[in-house]
């Protein structure tokens, strides 16, 4: 039985997790920052002030419920990139040090192969490979062929915004708060989501790619034209827009795979529309990790090391790669920092 310490700092979440081989995630700590809202994005130099600030206490209390010491750890994980630069060196330096007092090895993780995993920390025996995996998040929008651990892909990728990016910016025009997501997702629960036409980008295209920016423009002059009374019905047309682009590019990605699954995760496979479009379009072929594991956390990342723990290091180098395609992925190099 092997234990992995998994720490996530790659934006505005610390995550702190302890996976167990035969058991799964045995304890999970997610610490989301708050200081970010005022300034409607997260500033990347308050993020990282905030990690180093939070994961020590974090770490002793993960132990703590997990009931461990920290010599019964078989290795330690951390996300290498992609990210924010000194939001990751806070995290990688924490796990290269801790690692190297144990005597363990330390491990780096790709952020989007810790959420494309996420899914199978909820029942492994009832999701096996290869399936298409749709990564949506604040900074990703992407889909890719999954073969197995490590054997990816990519179908697919954001040529712009992303469509968590295109949901902050449209909760800004609207006057929400931040995150945009589930802002704008509460407000068209309200609205009317055919009372305004918004384009469905690229899906008239060959190719799987993803570009919201023009949805993003369409929706700022829109808004120029109408009032507040109108925003939930904004809202409702926006969000139906972006869950139907992704359901119309998640259908041509498994007909063009032949492949009957397909696995959604990243903070925006939280969006209630998003699911229940999906499930509704691809009856029995959805699988998500739990709604507490859509957005950033530890648990994904010591999952995800638990796979990679063949690959850690003991050398006490410390590595990150803010910007680190998916369909590269190897261990960065100690070079990169």
């Amino acid at each position: 039985m092997q234990s992995v310490l998994g720490i996530e700092t790659s934006c505005d979440e610390t995550g702190v997790a302890i996976y167990r081989s035969g058991a799964g995630i045995i304890a999970d700590l997610v610490y989301t920052q708050a200081d970010h809202a005022a300034y409607g994005g997260v500033v990347p130099e308050l993020a990282s002030r905030d990690h180093v600030r939070k994961l020590p206490g974090m770490l002793r209390e993960v132990l703590d419920r997990a009931n461990m010491v920290a010599s019964d750890l078989d290795g330690v994980a951390y996300t290498a990139g992609p990210g924010l630069a000194g939001a990751l060196l806070v995290g990688a330096a924490t796990a290269v040090a801790f690692a190297a007092a144990l005597g363990k090895p330390a491990i780096a993780v790709h952020h989007m192969e810790g959420h494309l995993l996420s899914p199978l920390l909820d029942g492994e025996d009832q999701l096996d490979f290869p399936f298409v995996a749709l990564l949506v998040s604040g900074g990703h929008t992407m889909l890719v062929e999954v073969l197995g651990v490590g054997e990816y892909r990519l179908l697919g990728d954001t040529l712009d915004d992303a469509a968590g990016e295109a949901f902050d910016k449209t909760a800004r025009l609207l006057g929400l708060g931040f995150p945009g997501g589930s802002e704008v997702a509460a407000l068209a629960a309200h609205g009317n989501d055919q009372r305004y036409d918004f384009p469905r980008p690229m899906v008239n295209r060959p190719g799987l790619d993803f570009s919201f920016s023009g949805l993003k423009t369409h929706t700022r002059l829109l808004v120029g034209k109408v009032g507040p009374a109108d925003y939930a019905d904004v809202a409702a047309g926006f969000e139906r827009a972006v869950v139907e682009t992704l359901v119309i590019k998640c259908r041509r990605a498994l007909k063009q795979t032949r492949h009957k699954r397909l696995v959604i995760a990243g903070g925006v496979s939280a969006n209630r529309r998003l699911r229940q479009a999906l499930d509704s379009a691809l009856p029995g072929q959805v699988y998500y990790p739990p709604l507490h594991l859509c957005t950033d956390n530890g648990a994904m990342i010591a999952h995800a090391g638990w796979h990679r723990r063949g690959e850690g290091r003991t050398d006490g180098r410390i590595a990150v790669k803010p910007r680190w395609p998916l369909d590269q992925l190897r261990s960065p190099s100690s070079g990169e920092r």
